[in-house]
């Protein structure tokens, strides 16, 4: 892939943030979310690829656009392969929390897993720790190892799970070793790739969260040099069954970072919509609003931070009727 692809990635990205923050705190996750969408899904019209979505906002049926299986960008190569989550973090957004970002993740095709829209375990590591940690060992052996790794303390580890019911035994198998914790509400693929950067304050993440943002999520930490482990979390026959149709007939297969993102050459873009781990949210002025964006590349190393002052009077985006609606 193009190295200049990187930045047209970043105004993709960009354009879902800019949209979606006009909604923070006004309680409308859906409104927010359809802004988003709408936005990264025109933007996309002005990229040089020929892409297809898999994993977006859905199936055909349920999804007007960014659905599995969607082609966008011009029709030119390089064939790709486009994970997106356009607003990640819609209950955030609502209740003007911390924590939510535009995110997509970019591979050659055939390269990014086509993870079925349910729950999924996941481990999440940086640099320092990777070959160190596993989803089958235990919480204490996966604290020791990161602690041992990272040359801290137990009581110097910060560890991010979701809170919910489901990882109350987590939480509390944390606090016995003696870990900190840090509970979020909503989104994990910002947590999980703050991991890897050894100033956000996340050492490791754990715990069951949605299978779609697991594959984006390790797009990035292969960006990084981190570390990603998933296995998929079926709650009913149905879900099994998807499974099994999509050709997973191994449930219980622990998915290495190289089989969900099968390429050297993959890019991750997010911009920040409200604060986060990573990112800072969008912030307004008159008639001028300035993103913060990441930008990554695995085949490079490269990682670049953008600061984007965008006068909005002048964004051609912006005068879209079809981002208006959304966005009035």
């Amino acid at each position: 892939m193009e190295r200049e692809l990187a930045l047209e990635f970043a105004r993709v990205t960009e354009a879902a943030a800019l949209a979606a923050a006009r909604w923070v705190g006004k309680g409308d996750k859906e409104a927010a979310d359809d802004a988003a969408v709408t936005a990264m899904r025109v933007m996309f019209d002005t990229v040089s690829v020929d892409g297809v979505v898999v994993i977006g906002e859905g199936e055909m049926d349920e999804a007007p656009m960014l659905y599995i299986g969607e082609k966008v960008g011009i029709g030119v190569p390089p064939q790709v392969d486009i994970a997106v989550d356009p607003l990640e973090g819609t209950n955030i957004v609502a209740k003007g929390l911390t924590g939510a970002i535009a995110v997509l993740a970019i591979g050659p095709r055939g390269s990014l897993l086509h993870a079925p829209d349910m729950y999924m375990d996941k481990i999440a590591v940086g640099p320092e720790c990777k070959g160190r940690v596993h989803l089958d060992a235990s919480v204490k052996e996966n604290l020791w190892e990161v602690a041992r790794s990272m040359d801290k303390l137990i009581s110097e580890v910060t560890v991010v799970v979701l809170e919910r019911e489901r990882h109350q035994q987590i939480i509390e198998e944390v606090r016995r070793v003696g870990a900190r914790i840090k509970l979020i509400t909503d989104g994990d693929v910002s947590p999980a790739v703050a991991a890897a950067y050894p100033e956000s304050g996340v050492d490791i993440l754990l715990g069951i969260g949605g299978a779609p943002e697991g594959v984006i999520t390790a797009a990035a930490l292969k960006c990084l040099g981190g570390d990603f482990q998933a296995r998929l979390y079926p709650e009913d026959e149905s879900e099994i069954a998807r499974c099994h149709s999509m050709g997973i007939n191994d449930i219980n297969k622990i998915f290495s970072i190289d089989e969900m993102v099968q390429s050297e050459d993959v890019i991750f873009a997010a911009t920040g919509i409200t604060d986060s781990f990573l990112l800072k949210g969008v912030r307004y002025f008159k008639r001028r609003a300035v993103t913060q964006t990441m930008v990554m590349r695995s085949l490079s190393g490269t990682i670049r931070h953008i600061e984007a002052n965008h006068h909005l009077d002048k964004k051609p985006l912006f005068k879209d009727q079809r981002i208006q609606l959304k966005m009035d």
